[in-house]
């Protein structure tokens, strides 16, 4: 059959067709939305009219039409996934109506809705866009910012975008859209200039018609364009040719195609980022002629386009006005538009007569678009001034900022003018397609000429800019890109289907179901004299075929019976086929390699184009062959193999590598007919069509030939090796070779396509089989692949190249013998590349001179195909040679590229992705190598398809890093060095905060017992898994919940005597109750405490608060008992501030990771009135941890002007905490309205209540922490010594305000000492000693002074400062001003007085604060023992008071006692409250016992007689400070002995105990246990400001007292808290538990660098005093934190509730289960290498490993069964292997270890098919000899080794002593026939290729060549061998038989 016949029937046959309906459309119909469309559509057009009478008439048109035929639109795109993997739907987009559907869907998977918009006017357009949004807008960096992905929907008025993210944008537009285009940069608009548009009675300046949008935000701005001019000038102006209209636009190439109506061409731009200089073009001003006019026209657009967003439209509708007067219609422009020449740039604005400048600045002002019709503008420079040009004047508006443009077009190319007349019509359909190597087309269909031109276009080399080429024209009447394949679908005039690649045509496509146009016939046409089947009974396909010769295509599809007489009929291609009514029609929506085809009938159906290969082994050969070939030859060689390929009824999957051999052997010109390997192949039942033509016997009898053919195949050999053959007795049959002359006669097709390229083909090849080696899991395709190679390397007679595929596969190779003679002159005509070498390059013998440091030349590279051989080649490089620079971008040296052009200068570009960047330093060559594994992407199970003996490197350098990590790697490396623990931390680590799983870790699911029924008590989410770690011998914790409860009834115990009666009775325990309330309302501060930042809401749920229960239950009868029945007096308001607290006690358990909203945070608001103040202490809390920044500022407003006392405090302190330090503007602003002195003194006075003025005076300080801020400082400064004004006003509670101000100020001013920038003429700390210590006051200056000019009538103080106000708050500032600056002198002011005159003039309180201010300013001071304590008591003091200890008074006339007592106590309370701080958080020892010893003597004192001296209150209160302080020492460690403490003074509750106390010593008890163990005190300089406004030492004395100290502050230790708990969880069970870390501090003045070891979970001491970190062995994993690198690391570990995952190492046993590790015993006794390894019991092994693998593997593989025989031999050996792999921790290596020891036992049995293993072995043995492992050996030498060291060696001689005695049985004449070129036995074949490879014996050629026959001694040799690189074992093996005695060697 002829070769016509063929080309005709090449038919592509589609795959799966699905009928296609939009899955919008569906979904549409159910839509909620679509009733009242159809509601809509029947209103008739008059009433639409007037119901949208705003929309105007054009408006009411367009809806009109809309609704007559709802429009219906939807596009299709490859689905994007987040995160950038490959992804397998579509997405499809669909728009009807109001509606935009975006839903996900594939062939496999059903379609779902993603998202559905309904918006308020019809959507004229939808599209996916990405938007750009970053900081600079350089061309540049486009690629390195961020990117939102968002759906943008046209409206008629305006556009809106709605990102991924869920934002939301709508964008008003300020003219009417006709088009809108996603860019690379953002939108591109079109504006719609309608046919009527009348032009103004002197022709002007047309308007802009295409305009940008590079974000939602940013302002619409015109598009320029800069194109060349008549004489190469390029001119910039604005887009303004109303004809010009996009028809395309591209992204990447960022291009854009127009379409000119007037000149009916087509052209090309590039659209581009604006370059300065031209946003200065055209925003010049002209510079003659600036006359008002012009100053007037240049007033523009910019006021339009802002005008219209603001939403005053000029004229009735903003778009009618726009459209309909303003722009110009064709006809009436300058005359010289038509005449233009073509090369003049299309842009009709280019031809003007005007100049750019004047045309350019007149857009740029108010009026540019409702000038009055009489209104001129200039049009050229000489503009005449016409009388009514004066109206000009009347616009001249205020000037605004021209808008400036963004983006830019340049000319790139416009299509060629056509010489015929014909209408030109814009494209309707343009696309980017690519052809199979590569070149790209930029193709349009122009539909009324069925034409689809196609112009090819390439980057120019510097990948600057495009170089187009020449049009071709395809007739077609659609057409469509197939990506996936580099091919574009043509719809013909005809009907038929055609695929093409670039412009090369590929076959039709053959559709299955559809009827094919060309075999449908019609009843006109003459039948053919062929009866045929009737068309539509469709023909099983299982049918069994005729002969060959009737099949022509095989496909489901209506058949023609004998076809064959048909294909001459000449009318075949022209039948018409109308009459089945479903041809296709178009072709859209295509998707990667998925079509849709419109029919005639309006239905549709989706096809999928089949791929070019499915297998892999095909594709890699394919790309293969496809890079080595010149363009024009790969694409004919693809195109035919893909007609083969996918010829209708097409191969299967297995027989596809068949196929390919086939189809290349004959395109190199080979018979394959005459091949017999070939025609061996088995093509699994159906034949290709393509070759079932050549196939087809000459006769039907079959002849002599057929015979032979089948004793010559494979299957003769299979059955007569059959068991049934031997069993039946049959003879072997004779087999004739086959005949000489069908040997020799076999020449090749010189003409054939591929024949000159066959050296280059087989060589690319070769390099496949060489790439395929490193996969393990190609075997099948390896063996497929050699006898090709070797076919051709016969043929080409490359002897070097068949000796070496005998090597590899000694038994295939012999088999086939056939060779094709080609003639020498042929072999001229073969093009023999640059690249091709005579010996085999082979991937493992370059390995090997790597590791015997022998040099080696560059290894043969192709790029994108060979990737391993470049991974394997580098990575050796970097491991084994140590050459760092191998991983960088010059690896040049190991590898050489193969192209197909020889261009030396040309590099690769995607090079540069080897590139190596990581940016901590790397301390080893194993690290640099997994790094820079991960960085090119090799994963484990790369690793694993490696063959063991190429992965060793990589496995020991894995090894290496295993042992000693960096903790901060990405997470990949750590999978591959498989540390999970390490793997799991850094992908925690990427998760944003909040969503990381550890919360789910730690947060205890178990429901607490009993307490579910009862009344929640606030502690029930603490986490009881770490707590019960951390505290696992005793019940403290529930201890500490028991005391810290509220929400339950206290018990109230009174005793009735006698005379007493039930009255008074009931009086006397409701009097007990009020005592016991005092206490119960001090506990919510101590449970905020506790429970801080424990818990995670629920965003749906209201926060669960504990109520507070002020009722008592009274035994025996446990009746209520009841503050409320009005027997006794209770004070008014008396729970307020304890709800209060209550409130933040709640609020304070959120996490500052949760979610949280501003709707939650309102939604959260109580209904009842009485809990506002549990509402408004919640809010405080949300400040606390940072929520109440999402609240909105709206709401903010709503809550202040409520005038709620509470609210306002708690959300002025709360708002101020969460803007800590920031200067923020607002919230200085809400804060200035509550303080009468940060506001104008004009201003009307506010009645702001007091406690709100003190909190909003300490939101100033928290707001300005720090800053030293002039202004606020000046005014602190004065408000501390505020004078009580003329009325009322700041009378009550001054105290408070005035410790406000000072604390504020200290804050403000915080630790800056002596230089406080600009204040000097403030003299703060002159003031605040005069403040301090009393004296004249100043005259007050500033702007307030007016307010103090009269004195209070209340209060009379004179001209002196009150002391008794000011001195807390000064005495504080100070402290806060010089913290930590160890300033002497400003010390020694603070110094108490040492004479009994003065001290009678301080308050003994004061001299408390003096103490602590003092010590804060010198903090290096401070020691932690009592003689320091001590010290700070003046000589008078310590000579003549009591001490705590002693019993009786000493008397004494002169001194006052009871002065020195109190101030003795005061003191010492002082210096123990700057212990406290000092060392808080740190468990600091020594500092504990000497507070705890004080808190012990205060207690004694109390009970002493002398108590009453000194006061019981002073008492109480210096105790509860000293409580206080150890509680911060201690904080977070729920030390027992301070436990026992707290719960003493909690059981006191009579006599002098009073609110305040409670609240201290519960302060104690939370601070102890704060955050449940998780969190410790920090002593950083903001966190002592915030202990010391929560810790101030003077406590309310009862529940409503704020005189001196706002209660609200109390909560401000928050700021001071930080989380220090680490907790290590093991990363297998994902539970928490204990582990051993190593801390070691840096060294300070105090102590060298120490060590100390901590079991965790263990509180961390600051982080900032540690330099590392280490998890500790022997039982988990070592982990190095190193804190030098930076603390951020460790912080976000300890951030995120301080998860560090762990992991137990082999045979180890947690310490849990474990304590004293001594279960693990066997684990020691046997990782110490000892003799009983051997005694090893499987059972055993589960205590060394949790992996199901090796679980199973000892199961299966080391459990002796039943008789066992030699078996148990091996059963031992695996049990030992496994054994050594688990305890040095490797189990990856068992698989090698196998392997190894298969392979020596296969070769004792001979039985050794391919050398593959072999090779394997060699690599691991010369590894172990390498010198890099050795010399790593020496540095490390207590590291465990790598394989067991007496494994290695008896494999070794294993395989030596079996090759010797195969040469002593006759091997040696068989390796002496082989290095004589002697053919060899065949029985010896394999073991002869073994012992080549193991001793790597040289091929015979090289020994000739080396001369090595003459020689005589062996020492001759030895010289001889040295060039040879061979290894002297393997001579000591060949010298007898090169010196010529072949006997039998003994050695």
């Amino acid at each position: 059959m002829s070769n016509i016949y063929e080309e005709k029937v090449t038919m592509i046959a589609a795959g799966d067709l699905q009928e296609f309906v939009p899955f919008g459309r569906d979904h549409c119909k159910h839509h909620p939305n679509a009733l009242n469309l159809q509601l809509r559509q029947l209103q008739p057009a008059s009433e639409l009219w007037s119901s949208d009478g705003a929309a105007g008439l054009v408006g009411s048109l367009q809806e009109v039409t809309i609704h007559e035929k709802q429009k219906e639109s939807w596009h299709l795109r490859k689905g994007v996934s987040d995160i950038g993997e490959e992804v397998e739907y579509d997405e499809e987009l669909y728009v009807a109506g109001n509606m935009v559907i975006w839903s996900k869907g594939s062939k496999s998977q059903a379609s779902a809705v993603y998202k559905a918009f309904t918006v308020d006017s019809p959507v004229l357009q939808a599209l996916w866009c990405d938007f750009i949004i970053s900081q600079d807008k350089s061309e540049k960096d486009d690629w390195s910012n961020e990117i939102e992905k968002c759906i943008c929907i046209l409206q008629g008025s305006c556009i809106n975008v709605h990102s991924m993210e869920g934002k939301d944008y709508i964008a008003s537009l300020p003219f009417q859209v006709a088009n809108v285009w996603p860019t690379k940069y953002g939108l591109l608009f079109e504006r719609s200039s309608s046919a009527h548009e009348v032009p103004p009675s002197p022709p002007r300046e047309p308007l802009p018609t295409m305009f940008s949008m590079l974000h939602p935000l940013d302002e619409i701005t015109p598009l320029v364009c800069k194109s060349g001019g008549l004489f190469g000038t390029s001119r910039v102006q604005y887009v303004a040719d109303s004809a010009m209209k996009i028809v395309f636009l591209n992204t990447d190439p960022s291009i854009i195609m127009t379409y000119d109506a007037v000149q009916g061409l087509h052209s090309l731009w590039i659209l581009r980022r604006v370059k300065p200089e031209e946003q200065n073009v055209v925003l010049k001003f002209s510079e003659q002629g600036g006359t008002p006019q012009h100053v007037a026209t240049s007033s523009s657009l910019t006021a339009h386009l802002r005008s219209l967003s603001k939403g005053d439209s000029p004229v009735a509708s903003p778009f009618q006005n726009y459209s309909s007067i303003h722009s110009q219609s064709r006809s009436t422009s300058s005359p010289s538009l038509h005449s233009r020449s073509p090369s003049i740039s299309n842009m009709a604005a280019l031809s003007r007569s005007h100049s750019p400048a004047l045309g350019v600045h007149s857009f740029s002002g108010v009026q540019r678009f409702n000038f009055s019709s009489h209104n001129q503008s200039p049009k050229r420079q000489s503009v005449s001034h016409s009388p009514n040009s004066t109206s000009n004047d009347s616009f001249l508006a205020p000037e605004m900022e021209p808008i400036v443009p963004e983006l830019c077009i340049d000319h790139l190319w416009t299509e060629a003018i056509t010489n015929t007349r014909e209408k030109n019509s814009p494209a309707s359909k343009v696309f980017i397609t690519s052809d199979l190597c590569g070149q790209k087309f930029l193709c349009f269909l122009v539909e009324s000429q069925l034409q689809l031109r196609c112009v090819k276009f390439q980057e120019s080399n510097d990948k600057t800019q495009l170089i187009f080429g020449s049009v071709t024209n395809l007739q077609a009447k659609d057409a469509a890109p197939v990506e996936k394949i580099d091919a574009m679908l043509v719809l013909e005039g005809n009907g038929n289907l055609v695929l093409y690649t670039g412009l090369v045509r590929v076959g039709k496509v053959f559709i299955p179901g559809l009827p094919v146009p060309s075999l449908t016939m019609s009843n006109t046409m003459p039948r053919p004299s062929t009866p045929l089947d009737s068309i539509s009974t469709p023909k099983p396909l299982s049918k069994p075929l005729g002969s060959l010769d009737e099949v022509v295509l095989l496909s489901p599809v209506p058949e023609l019976r004998d076809s064959s007489k048909l294909h001459d009929s000449p009318f075949i291609d022209d039948c018409t086929f109308q009459q089945l009514g479903s041809y296709i029609h178009s072709v859209r929506d295509p998707v990667y390699n998925r079509v849709t085809l419109e029919l005639s009938n309006g239905s549709m159906v989706r096809i999928t184009i089949p791929e070019i290969a499915t297998s892999e082994l095909v594709k890699k050969c394919l790309q293969a062959v496809k890079s080595i070939l010149p363009k024009e030859i790969a694409v004919q060689m693809l195109v035919k193999w893909y007609n083969v390929h996918n010829a209708p009824g097409g191969p299967s999957y297995h027989s596809e590598w068949n196929l390919f051999v086939t189809c290349l052997m004959n395109m190199m010109g080979y018979n394959t007919d005459r091949l017999a390997w070939i025609r061996n192949l088995d093509f699994e039942g159906s034949l290709s069509p393509v070759i079932a033509p050549k196939k087809a016997r000459p006769s039907d009898t079959g002849s002599d030939e057929d015979w032979e053919y089948l004793l010559n195949s494979d299957y003769h050999q299979n059955v007569e090796s059959h068991l049934l053959t031997r069993a039946l007795h049959l003879n072997p049959l004779e087999v004739s070779p086959m005949k000489e002359d069908v040997l020799h006669n076999l020449t090749l097709d010189s003409s054939t396509l591929l024949f000159t390229h066959i050296p280059a083909i087989f060589f690319v090849l070769h390099l496949v089989y060489e790439e395929l080696k490193l996969n393990s899991l190609m075997g099948e395709g390896i063996r497929s692949l050699v006898v090709l190679l070797v076919q051709l390397a016969r043929d080409l007679q490359l002897e070097p190249y068949l000796d070496y595929y005998y090597r590899d596969y000694p038994t295939l190779v012999r088999t086939s013998r056939q060779t094709c003679i080609i003639d020498q002159a042929q072999i001229g005509l073969m093009h023999h590349p640059s690249f091709f070498t005579p010996e085999p390059p082979s991937i493992y013998q370059w390995l090997s001179s790597c590791l015997k440091g022998e040099g080696a030349l560059p290894y043969p590279y192709l790029s994108g195909v060979c990737e391993r051989s470049k991974l394997i080649v580098l990575s050796v490089a970097l491991y084994i040679l140590g050459d760092e620079r191998a991983v960088s971008n010059e690896a040049s040296h190991y590898l050489s590229k193969v192209t197909s052009v020889p261009k030396k200068n040309q590099m690769d570009q995607n090079d540069n992705r080897f590139s190596f960047r990581h940016s901590t330093p790397v301390n080893s060559l194993a690290e640099k190598l997994v790094l820079w594994m991960t960085n090119v992407g090799f994963t484990l199970r790369d690793l694993e398809s490696l063959p063991f003996g190429v992965a060793l490197p990589i496995r020991d350098a894995i090894y290496h890093c295993r042992e000693q990590p960096a903790s901060d790697w990405p997470e990949a490396v750590c999978l591959l060095i498989g540390r999970q623990d390490l793997s799991k931390q850094a992908c925690e680590g990427n998760l944003p905060k909040g969503k990381s799983s550890v919360a789910q870790v730690l947060s205890s699911d178990v429901p607490s017992g009993p307490e579910a029924e009862e009344e929640d008590d606030g502690m029930n989410d603490m986490n009881q898994e770490v707590m019960s770690l951390i505290w696992s011998e005793d019940l403290r914790v529930q201890e500490v919940r028991r005391l810290l409860q509220s929400a339950h009834p206290v018990r109230v115990n009174v005793v009735q005597m006698p005379e007493v009666n039930d009255h008074e009775y009931i009086e006397e325990k409701e009097n007990r109750l009020l005592q016991l309330c005092q206490r119960t309302m001090a506990l919510p501060l101590g449970r905020g405490m506790f429970t801080l930042f424990s818990y995670h809401p629920v965003p749906t749920e209201p926060l669960p608060v504990p109520k507070l229960n002020l009722t008592g239950r009274a035994p025996p009868r446990n009746t209520t008992v009841d503050l409320n029945s009005g027997n006794i007096d209770v004070p008014p308001n008396m729970a307020c501030w304890a709800s209060f607290h209550n409130g933040v006690a709640a609020g304070l358990k959120i996490a500052p990771a949760s979610q949280i909203d501003s709707a939650w945070i309102v939604y959260n608001k109580p209904k009842n009135a009485e809990l506002a103040n549990e509402y408004a202490g919640f809010l405080m809390a949300l400040g606390l941890n940072g929520h109440l920044t999402k609240l909105a500022t709206l709401n903010i407003h709503d809550y202040l002007t409520k005038g709620h006392e509470m609210t306002s405090i708690g959300l002025l302190l709360g708002v101020a905490a969460a803007k800590l330090g920031t200067m923020d503007m607002s919230i200085t602003r809400l804060l200035s309205i509550h303080i009468p002195a940060l506001l104008p003194p004009t201003s009307t006075e506010l009645d702001v209540p007091h406690n709100v003025q003190v909190a909003a005076v300490i939101g100033i300080g928290l707001v300005y922490q720090g800053t030293a801020h002039r202004h606020t400082a000046e005014v602190l400064l004065a408000e501390i010594g505020r004078p009580p004004g003329p009325e009322m006003e700041y009378c009550t509670d001054r105290e408070s305000y005035s410790l406000a101000a000072g604390l504020a100020l200290g804050m403000v001013c915080l630790g800056h000492g002596s230089n406080l920038i600009g204040m000097s003429d403030l003299n703060v700390p002159e003031q605040l000693y005069q403040y301090m210590v009393g004296g004249h006051r100043r005259f007050q200056a500033g702007m307030h002074r007016e307010k103090h000019k009269s004195p209070s009538y209340q209060i009379k103080e004179g001209d002196t400062i009150n002391v008794d106000v000011t001195c807390p708050g000064a005495t504080l500032a100070l402290a806060m001003i010089y913290l930590k600056t160890n300033n002497r002198s400003i010390a020694d002011w603070l110094r108490a007085p040492d004479t009994m005159y003065l001290l009678d003039f301080v308050k003994p309180e004061f001299l408390l604060l003096r103490t602590l201010a003092r010590c804060l300013i010198l903090w290096d001071d401070i020691l932690p023992n009592s003689k320091w304590v001590d010290s700070n008591v003046p000589q008078i003091i310590r000579e003549n008071s009591i001490s705590l200890n002693e019993t009786e008074i000493p008397s004494s006339e002169d001194l006052n006692l009871e002065t020195l007592a109190q101030a003795h106590v005061y003191i010492i309370a002082g210096a123990c409250l700057s212990l406290g701080f000092r060392f808080a958080g740190s468990e600091n020892l020594a500092a504990f016992n000497c507070l705890y010893k004080f808190a012990k003597d205060f207690m004694k004192c109390l009970s002493a007689p002398t108590a009453s001296v000194t006061g019981h209150y002073n008492l109480e209160t210096c105790l509860s400070v000293v409580l206080l302080s150890l509680a911060m020492v201690m904080a977070g460690s729920g030390n027992l002995k301070v436990l026992q403490l707290c719960r003493f003074m909690h059981k006191k509750t009579g006599g002098e105990m009073n609110y305040g106390f409670h609240l201290a010593h519960h302060m104690a008890l939370g601070l102890l246990f704060l955050g449940g163990g998780r969190y410790s005190l920090s002593t950083s300089n903001c966190s002592i400001a915030a202990l010391l406004c929560a810790l101030y030492p003077h406590f309310p004395v009862h529940s409503t007292d704020n005189r001196y100290h706002l209660q609200a502050l109390r909560h401000l230790y928050v700021l001071a808290a930080e989380p220090r708990l680490l907790v290590p969880v093991d990363v297998d069970t994902n539970t928490p538990c204990y582990a051993l870390l190593e801390v070691t501090y840096k060294g300070t003045q105090w102590y060298e660098e120490t060590t100390e070891e901590l079991m965790a979970p263990t509180l961390l001491p600051e982080l900032h005093l540690l330099k590392q970190i280490k998890v500790k062995g022997p039982r988990y994993w070592e982990l190095l934190i190193d804190l030098n690198k930076g603390v951020h690391h460790l912080k976000s570990i300890l951030s995120k509730d301080g998860v560090l995952y762990v992991k137990l190492r082999a045979g180890q046993l947690s310490y849990k289960e474990d304590p004293m590790g001594w279960q693990s015993l066997l684990a020691q006794t046997v990782t110490h290498r000892n003799s009983e390894a051997r005694a090893f019991k499987p059972e055993a092994i589960s205590a060394f490993t949790s992996d199901p693998a090796l679980l199973s593997f000892a199961e299966y593989f080391c459990k002796p069964t039943v008789n066992l025989g030699q078996k148990q031999e091996i059963l031992d050996l695996f049990s030992s292997i496994l054994y050594e792999c688990v305890t040095q921790e490797n189990p990856e290596m068992l698989p090698a270890y196998i392997a190894i020891d298969q392979a020596v036992r296969r070769l004792e049995r001979r039985e050794m098919s391919e050398t593959f293993e072999l090779w394997q072995i060699k690599l691991v043995l010369e590894f172990f000899s390498s010198r890099s492992h050795q010399e790593r050996m020496q540095k490390i030498p207590s590291r465990g080794l790598f394989m067991n060291s007496e494994f290695l060696p008896v494999m070794k001689c294993t395989i030596d002593n079996a090759l010797d005695q195969w040469l002593q049985a006759g091997g040696d004449v068989c390796l002496h026939s082989y290095l004589s070129g002697q053919p060899t036995e065949e029985s010896h074949l394999s073991m002869l290729a073994c012992f080549l490879i193991y001793h790597s014996v040289p091929t015979p050629g090289q020994l000739s060549a080396g001369g090595l026959e003459g020689s005589m001694s062996f020492s001759e040799l030895l010289l001889k061998f040295k060039q040879l690189k061979m290894p002297v074992r393997a001579l000591l093996r060949l010298a007898p038989l090169l010196l010529g005695s072949p006997q039998s060697m003994v050695l």
